[in-house]
This record gives structure tokens, sequence and C-alpha cells, in this order.
């Protein structure tokens, strides 16, 4: 698996950097000034320490993480996993918009046969309801033939130091048998 992480905050970035030591990862954010900042190996945000993060920086190995904001750069992954932030509203109502455009941005590169794995925090359905749809129609590839869908849901506890990503267990699923074994193979 080549995996592509869409959005490096919180849950993203410490993502990418586990991953990082079994496959090769690209991780992807819109943030250019995060980008610049994550390259030089700094986290502002703490969630990685700067020599985690320094480590897992690809070089000649086959493992490793890449960070670009270059859309084509994330072209080469076949496994995508959107970790991008889902804010409400003053109503309390999620505003799906980053997720929009994440979906939107994976598409553009999605390829026969990709996955596609949902860790924003989204509500029961949004996967097939919300997400489905705009990767279908803005990739002009099929849902369950072409390319697969998963859903695994953040359990990061931004600042929490005893709990990290390495330390939980994670729920995952998938858009059939094949989607499910790919992402839990993905995820061991």
């Amino acid at each position: 698996f080549k995996i592509g992480i869409i959005g490096l905050g919180y849950v993203g970035l410490p993502l990418a950097v586990a991953f990082a030591s079994k496959y090769q990862v690209i991780g992807f954010d819109i943030k250019t000034k995060r980008v610049e900042e994550l390259q030089r190996a700094n986290d502002t945000t703490l969630e990685v320490t700067n020599k985690e993060l320094k480590n897992s920086l690809i070089s000649n190995t086959r493992n490793g993480l890449t960070i670009t904001s270059a859309v084509h750069d994330i072209k080469k992954a076949n496994v995508y996993i959107i970790t991008v932030p889902t804010p409400i509203n003053d109503q309390r109502q999620p505003l799906l918009t980053p997720l929009k455009k994440a979906c939107e941005t994976v598409a553009s590169v999605l390829k026969k046969g990709d996955v596609v794995i949902i860790e924003s925090t989204v509500y029961p359905g949004a996967t097939e309801e919300f997400c489905v749809p705009i990767l279908e129609e803005n990739s002009q590839l099929r849902y369950n033939v072409d390319f697969y869908c998963g859903y695994s849901p953040e359990r990061i506890n931004p600042g929490d130091k005893v709990h990290t990503i390495t330390k939980i267990k994670k729920v995952v699923s998938g858009s059939n048998e094949h989607a499910l074994k790919m992402v839990t193979d993905i995820y061991k």
C-alpha cells in the first residue's frame, strides 16, 4: 500500500508518522505554512515530537513520509485517508465543507482499485450518503466496482501522550468484504 493522508492536523499527522514506519506515506495539506513547518520536522501542534517527525520523513528507504501541498503528488497513492476537521456551527450542525473539498481533491486523482477511508468525525451514514456521491461524480468511477471505501473513526485525544495512535485499538469498516480486508490489513 502507498498511503495518502489528506489533512495533517492533530489526527492526520500522528497517523501519517505511524504508518510511515511500515508504508510509503504522502501527507497532504492545503496549508502551505503548515507543510513547510512539517517538512522542516517541526510540529507546532506538538502531537508528535520533532524527532519522531524527522525520523519518519522519507530518506532513501522503502518506507517513510513525504509531505506536500501539491495535489499531483498524491496521485501515487492507492489508499487515501481523509482526516480533515469537521467543525460545527452555532446550531451544532456539522460543517462539511472541508470534507467535501477533501473528497473532491481525492476524486481528482482516484484510480481503479483505490480505497478511500474516512477518518474525519462524521455522522453515521456520511461516508455513503455524503462522500461517495462526491467521489463518484468527480472521478467518473463507480463505488464498489472501481474504487472502495472504508471508515475508521478518529480516536485521538489532542494532547494525550498516553493514549496515542499506536496504543489505542482502531475500529474499521469497509464498503464490502474486499474493502474490509484491505482496510483491516492497512490498520494492522
